[in-house]
Parts: structure tokens; sequence; C-alpha cells
């Protein structure tokens, strides 16, 4: 069995955003028991994550990280289109990742004690982003 559902979550700023409870609350609905979730974020400039959600300073400590290693407004970048956190938040994609497979069991995401799934908004200011949700059994 194969269902697929679509997840709208609006962002406010650059960092992460958790989304753990919406992706459980789509495995529920499905009434799968054991299967595979499946997301994907469907933009070139936010991502996914699988990451502690016990402590906020991860989540903060990435984003220091990723500032350090992809700074906005370096001068190298020519794709500027959109502002200075246009390039940057595509290169912070392609380093992360816009997809996660989660295993499902017992009708729920099978993870681990401290963890938990994010999105990561690149760009310096909020978005409307889509994520396609795949649930198989």
């Amino acid at each position: 069995m194969v269902f697929q559902r679509s997840l709208v979550v609006a962002t406010s700023c650059r960092g992460t955003q958790e989304i753990t409870h919406d992706i459980n609350q789509i495995v529920q609905a499905s009434a799968i028991d054991k299967g595979l979730c499946q997301v994907f974020c469907q933009h070139t400039s936010a991502s996914l994550l699988l990451c502690e959600n016990a402590d906020p300073d991860v989540q903060r400590d990435l984003g220091v990280f990723m500032q350090h290693l992809v700074p906005d407004g370096d001068p190298r970048f020519i794709h500027t289109m959109e502002g200075i956190d246009d390039m940057p938040a595509h290169i912070r994609t392609v380093l992360s990742n816009p997809n996660l497979s989660v295993p499902i069991s017992n009708g729920r995401l099978a993870l681990g004690t401290w963890q938990g799934l994010f999105l990561w908004e690149h760009r310096l200011s909020g978005h409307t982003r889509n994520i396609c949700v795949t649930l198989v059994s």
C-alpha cells in the first residue's frame, strides 16, 4: 500500500522548525503499522534534517557552522538574483538533504529518543514550503 500527503510549512526566517508531530499525524492517518516514511522538501533553498530535538542549541550550532561554511554575500557567488542569501541557500540545501526516510513501527515514526525531523529554512526571510510525504507498507 502507498499513501501520500502534502504538508505545507510556513517559515518565518532562516532556521529550523520541527515537523515531527506533523509527519507522525500523517503516518497515523494512513493506518500503516509497519513500513517506510519518505519525506521530500520540494524546494532548492530549504532542506530536511534528522537531528536532536531535546536541546535547541544543537540547531543553533548547526546554523552557526553552516554560516561559517557558506557565508551570505560571498563575492565568489554570481547567482544573487534574489539577494545575498540566494546562492548560499542553494549550497546549504545541497550540503544538507532535501529528503529523509524513516521506518514506521507500530503506526509511528521509529525515531530514537532524542531524534526529531526538522525543516531547515536557508533563506533569511520566511517562505511557504511544500513537503511531500510518501508512506509505503
